[in-house]
């Protein structure tokens, strides 16, 4: 499955809802998502980093159909086979 295919799924699964609840409580559910990452990280828990990641992903297209931005095409074309900043591949850019 591509970028694109999950976003359209997630568009099938939730739009209804999500378009309801709108941009910026989207956007806090992703946040939400993101604090669970978080956790997970912290205890190391390889299972909850697994579900986490996910719904993290899949929060974020939710987001992207509200806001009418191709997610896949967002990152492809940011990221297009060399660092953004530095033209680089692999990254040269200072980690200071």
């Amino acid at each position: 499955m591509h970028i694109r295919e999950f976003q359209n799924l997630m568009k099938e699964l939730y739009y209804h809802r999500d378009s309801k609840r709108g941009i910026f409580k989207t956007f806090t559910w992703l946040v939400q998502e993101i604090g669970e990452l978080g956790r997970a990280l912290l205890d190391n828990d390889r299972e909850g980093l697994k579900e986490e990641v996910g719904d993290v992903f899949a929060w974020l297209a939710s987001l992207c159909n509200i806001l009418n931005i191709d997610l896949e095409e967002s990152a492809v074309s940011k990221y297009h086979g060399v660092c953004p900043k530095c033209g680089e591949k692999p990254c040269r850019c200072s980690t200071e």
